[in-house]
Formats: structure tokens, C-alpha cells, sequence
């Protein structure tokens, strides 16, 4: 029985827990390029990038001093989280206090007025939840032994689980009161259209009446 549990437990990690999204994309000097993640409250994230500049001498990308890059984070009321300069290469950390869609853009730091420009690409890399933590850094900080680390990383991860699932138990409340109110206006608006065709043919039926009566047709 302990042991079914345990195997439930690994399947709800495997399943629910958001892994580590990494990539890498080209983009202009002027351009602004943004990213969503939709997450639970009280969720770290961190992000880590590399911009590269695009050198024609040698047709290949380059590390290049000078070019930075602009953050802007956004929680789902549009708020400001976080909106810093960084260097060509770095690393942010925010928490989230909304549940929702948290945008984050980022910009080099050009003074150009015009698009184009030099051609960069970024390596970005974003971590939600546990995978965030430097397990590494916390060991080494706290002097955990791998079993305590180990079990602090799983009490996170059920952490994380927990908070996804009420997320989710959230939305679908939120989604199922959306489609109670749409079917209650469907309904109610075919009761109005039936109302009004039956007064109208009502109305109708009585002006006829009266014509047919004022001609002596009946």
C-alpha cells in the first residue's frame, strides 16, 4: 500500500510538475520579443540568457560587449513585477503573487529610433517552481547531506504539485461559472425571442382582425 502511494506521488511529479523550458532565437536590435507562462501564486521563476551578436566578417555569432538587455515582467492585472537593464548575459528571479498569465519581455538596451539594426541571437532558458532553486548553492549554504537535500526537494515538489492542482481547481471553477452564465443568457435571451414573436403575432393576429372586420369581410 506505502508503496502504491509512493509510485502515485511520482506519477503526480512527473505529470504535474512544470519542467525547464530552454531555447534560443534570433531577433533585431529594436526588436521586443515576449514570452508567456501561465502559474500559480507564490511561484519563483527565474530565467537565465545569452545575447550573441551576429558578426558579417566571420558570419558567425559572437559575444559582444555593449549590448545588454531590457526585462520587463508583467503579472496578469498588467502590473510591474520586475523591469531592469541587464548585461549581455545574465539572470533574473521574480515570485509570483497572482495566479495567471505572467509576461516577460525582453529588449536589447538600443537607443536606435528605427528597426533593424545589429542581429543578435539569445539563448533564454526559464525555470518555474523547485527547478528554479541552485540545489547546489542551497547544500552548500545550509550543509545538507544528499539525503537531506534529496527530501527537501521532493517536499517542494509535492509544494508545487499542491499549488498547481489548486490552480487548476480554480480555472475550471472559473471556466465553469463563465459557461453557467453563457448558457443562463442563451437560455433567457430564447425565452425573450419567443415572448416577442408570440406578442407580435399576437398584435398581428389582431390587427388583422380589425381590418378584416372594418371591410366586412367576416
Amino acid at each position: 500500500m506505502a508503496m502504491s502511494g509512493l509510485s502515485f506521488s511520482l506519477v503526480l511529479v512527473c505529470v504535474f510538475l512544470p519542467l525547464t523550458s530552454s531555447l534560443y532565437f534570433h531577433m533585431w536590435e529594436t526588436d521586443v520579443k515576449c514570452f508567456v507562462e501561465e502559474v500559480p501564486d507564490e511561484t519563483m521563476i527565474s530565467g537565465k540568457y545569452k545575447v550573441e551578436v551576429y558578426d558579417e566578417s566571420t558570419e558567425k555569432f559572437q559575444n559582444k560587449d555593449g549590448i545588454g538587455m531590457h526585462v520587463d515582467i508583467k503579472d496578469p492585472d498588467s502590473k510591474v513585477i520586475l523591469s531592469k537593464y541587464y548585461t549581455n548575459e545574465g539572470k533574473f528571479v521574480f515570485t509570483t503573487h497572482t495566479p495567471g498569465e505572467h509576461y516577460i519581455c525582453i529588449s536589447p538596451n538600443s537607443t536606435r529610433w528605427f528597426s533593424g539594426g545589429l542581429r543578435l541571437r539569445v539563448h533564454l532558458s526559464i525555470d518555474v517552481g523547485e527547478h528554479a532553486n541552485d540545489y547546489k548553492q542551497i547544500q552548500a549554504k545550509e550543509k545538507l547531506s544528499e539525503l537531506q537535500l534529496r527530501v527537501r526537494q521532493l517536499l517542494e515538489q509535492v509544494e508545487q504539485i499542491t499549488k498547481e492542482q489548486n490552480y487548476q481547481r480554480t480555472r475550471e471553477e472559473r471556466f465553469r461559472f463563465t459557461s453557467d452564465t453563457t448558457n443562463n443568457r442563451v437560455l433567457w435571451w430564447a425565452v425573450a425571442q419567443t415572448t416577442i414573436l408570440l406578442l407580435v403575432g399576437a398584435w398581428q393576429m389582431r390587427h388583422l382582425k380589425g381590418f378584416f372586420e372594418a371591410k366586412k369581410l367576416v
